[in-house]
C-alpha cells in the first residue's frame, strides 16, 4: 500500500472568478478521482493533512509534516509515500526530508504547475508518476526522491529551476537519477545510500539568506545580525562579495555566528579561487563557509538544519 499525503499547493486549485485567481479547492479524494488509473498501480490510502499553498508553509508546519512522514514510513504499513506540495517551495521541503529521514519506504514529493482548470494540467500524471516510483521495488533505499514531468531527482539535488513551465524542476548541480516513460520506472544508476543524518528536534534556528548587489555596502547584512543565529549570503560567480561587505561578514563572524557563502548562479558551486579583496578565497580564509552543491535555498536549510541539531553545516 502506498500512503498518499496530501497537503495542497498548485495541484490541488483551480481558478475562482470571484476573487480572480487560482485558489485551493481539492482535496485527495477529489484528486484521485481526477486520477484515473491509480488504482491499478498500488493499493493506496488518502490522508488529506492539509490544503495550503507552499508559501504558507512555514518552520513549525514543516517540521509537523516531516514528523507526519517520519510516522508513516516508521508505521510498518505502506510500502511507499507520495507527497503532493506546492512547487514554489517544494525544494525546501524535499531537502529537509532527504536530510532528516532515514530511507526507511521511499518517499516522493510532487506537484503540479497547471491547475485542473487549465488546459494541459500536469497534476493527473505527475501523481501517477509519483504512484508509480513509490510503489517500484527499485525504489527502495532512495529515500526521498522529486517525481516532475516523467523525471526522478534526489530530494536533495532538486530545485525548482522555471517559474511557469512544465518541466519546472532540474537538478542544476546534479543530474536526474531516473525516469517515468510509459509507466515504467527507470533509474540510472543501482541506489547512492542514504543521506539524512542529522536529527534536530525542531527547525528552531533563525537563519537569513541575503542576495548581494553591485555595490553592496553590507547594510543588510548588518540589519539582519541581531535576529538571526546565522546566514547565508548569495554572492556572484564563484564566491566573490564586494568589498563593502566584508565588514559586515567580519562582524556575523566576531558574533560567533556562522557565515555560509552561495552562488547566485544558476549552475555551479563556489569555489574560492579569488584572493582579491571580497573574493572567495580571501572570505573563506576569514572563516566563511562555502555552500558546496547547494542552492542558496537548499544551503540555507541545511544551516538551519545543523545549527538545530548542534552540529557543524555541511555535516554529513
Amino acid at each position: 500500500m502506498i500512503h498518499l499525503l496530501f497537503t495542497g499547493g498548485t495541484i490541488s486549485m483551480q481558478r475562482d472568478a470571484a476573487v480572480g485567481g487560482n485558489v485551493p479547492a481539492h482535496d485527495g479524494e477529489a484528486l484521485v478521482g481526477l486520477a484515473p488509473g491509480l488504482e491499478r498501480i498500488a493499493p493506496y490510502r488518502v490522508e488529506n493533512w492539509a490544503k495550503l499553498p507552499a508559501c504558507h508553509l512555514g518552520p513549525d508546519r514543516l517540521w509537523a509534516l516531516r514528523e507526519r512522514v517520519r510516522e508513516v514510513g516508521e508505521g510498518g504499513q505502506a510500502v511507499g509515500i507520495v507527497v503532493t506540495h506546492g512547487t514554489d517551495t517544494l525544494e525546501e521541503t524535499a531537502y529537509l526530508l532527504a536530510r532528516t529521514l532515514p530511507a526507511t519506504v521511499p518517499v516522493v514529493i510532487t506537484g503540479a504547475m497547471r491547475t485542473s482548470s487549465d488546459a494541459g494540467w500536469d497534476g493527473p500524471r505527475n501523481l501517477l508518476d509519483a504512484a508509480r516510483v513509490a510503489s517500484s521495488p527499485a525504489s527502495v533505499g532512495r529515500g526521498v526522491m522529486v517525481v516532475f514531468g516523467g523525471q526522478i531527482f534526489a530530494g536533495e539535488a532538486a530545485v525548482k529551476t522555471h517559474a511557469t513551465d512544465l518541466a519546472a524542476f532540474s537538478a542544476p548541480r546534479a543530474t536526474p537519477i531516473g525516469v517515468v516513460d510509459a509507466a515504467r520506472v527507470a533509474y540510472h544508476a543501482p541506489p547512492a545510500g542514504p543521506v539524512g543524518t542529522l536529527r534536530p528536534a525542531g527547525l528552531r534556528a533563525r537563519v537569513a539568506l541575503v542576495s548581494l548587489t553591485v555595490g553592496d555596502d553590507g547594510l543588510l547584512l548588518d540589519l539582519a545580525r541581531p535576529e538571526h543565529d546565522g546566514v547565508v549570503i548569495e554572492a556572484f560567480g564563484s564566491g566573490n562579495v564586494p568589498p563593502g561587505v566584508v565588514p559586515a561578514i567580519r562582524r556575523w563572524l566576531d558574533d560567533g555566528k556562522p557565515v555560509v557563502l552561495a552562488t547566485r548562479c544558476a549552475l555551479g558551486e563556489v569555489t574560492p579561487v579569488y584572493a582579491f579583496d571580497g573574493g572567495g578565497a580571501r572570505t573563506v580564509a576569514m572563516g566563511v563557509i562555502p555552500a558546496g552543491p547547494r542552492a542558496p535555498s537548499q544551503a540555507r536549510m541545511e544551516l538551519v538544519l545543523a545549527l538545530s541539531a548542534g552540529v557543524a553545516y555541511g555535516a554529513r
